[in-house]
């Protein structure tokens, strides 16, 4: 594998040697804030949580494999082919928030601003919220993807052939948005205007929730498997390409008739994006373990970590945007102070 060329990107910088090196020792799945504290998924039983300059703690929360992950920057919530959904939070307590009847896989979690969370088992999506009130919705295949509307209790939940929207607390029937095919990853857009899923083909597709028009956002080499919004929330940044996708999301159209924003471009396709909480930039990781920051606005690159590794398997900002963390498949990590 050919080391990161320069000549590749313009004005490249390199902040490589500010970057404090982690050895997780074991395949990390995703990655996560909990305040300060960074937290490493793993792909087995375990997420290794680092605090200030002490090595990776252990915190065993499965009794196998970890199969999704999802935070709010509070509390990390696993679901594990345990058929148990578990949280850990700042402090590292580890709860138990539900656990599945018939001990089937956990596939899908999702959080709710307001301490509400979601999960999936097979066909069923679970909702739990206020006192403790357990919810459930069958839809017409295995559930793909879950996430929360960010105004009012709305869950939409990714299947085949389409997305259903619930909402749990409300006697009404669900709304269904059809499209063909299989729809895994899915979020709404920050303003609430759009609804988006990443596909099991590379495509992604939208609706615009006023009038659920269709939107197709299509041409990628290869599947989308890691999507953000910017802090904006007028442009969503996609993987799949061996560059990063920004389709723009600002006009009442969102990206209908209009060419996305291509940044970052390296001979190696894109595994994971993750967007500043605050200001207008980007970290994207490489399928050969490069880490770039990039600015949006004009494209410049910082390299955060060299080529030559296995894929990165997640990156995350810290709330205030003062951290950047990243881990590849194989556990190598690294923590980058701002």
């Amino acid at each position: 594998m050919t080391e990161f060329d320069p000549g590749e990107s313009t004005s490249i910088v390199s902040v490589t040697d500010k970057v404090r090196a982690i050895k997780i020792g074991a395949p990390v799945s995703s990655v996560h804030f909990l305040g300060q504290t960074v937290a490493f998924v793993g792909s087995e039983e375990n997420i290794f949580v680092v605090a200030d300059e002490s090595d990776p703690g252990l915190v065993a929360v499965h009794g196998g494999g970890i199969l999704c992950a999802t935070s709010d920057g509070k509390r990390l919530v696993t679901g594990g082919d345990d058929g148990k959904v578990v949280s850990l939070d700042a402090k590292g307590e580890v709860a138990l928030l539900a656990s599945d009847a018939k001990r089937r896989w956990i596939d899908n979690v999702a959080l709710h601003p307001d301490g509400a969370f979601a999960w999936s088992a097979g066909k069923t999506a679970f909702v739990r919220s206020g006192k403790d009130q357990e919810k459930s919705l069958e839809v017409p295949s295995t559930v793909g993807g879950l996430a929360f509307a960010p105004k009012g209790l709305r869950l939409a939940i990714a299947h085949y052939n389409g997305v259903t929207l619930w909402f749990p607390n409300m006697a009404g029937a669900p709304e269904f948005l059809p499209w063909a095919g299989s729809h895994l990853a899915v979020t709404f857009s920050p303003d609430n205007r759009f609804l988006v899923t990443a596909m099991h083909e590379p495509a992604l597709h939208g609706w615009r929730l006023a009038d659920n028009r269709h939107m197709r956002m299509t041409g990628y080499p290869g599947r989308v498997r890691s999507i953000a919004w910017s802090a904006s929330g007028k442009a969503l940044a996609t993987s799949g390409a061996d560059m990063v996708i920004m389709w723009p999301f600002a006009s009442k159209d969102g990206p209908m008739g209009k060419e996305p924003t291509m940044l970052a471009p390296l001979k190696s396709r894109v595994t994971a994006v993750a967007c500043h909480p605050d200001q207008a930039i980007l970290a994207s990781g490489y399928e050969d373990g490069t880490v770039l920051m990039v600015r949006l606005s004009d494209g410049a690159e910082i390299l955060v970590h060299k080529n030559g590794g296995a894929a990165i398997a997640g990156l995350a900002w810290n709330a205030r945007g003062t951290l950047l963390a990243f881990a590849a498949e194989d556990g190598e990590a690294g923590l980058l102070t701002l």
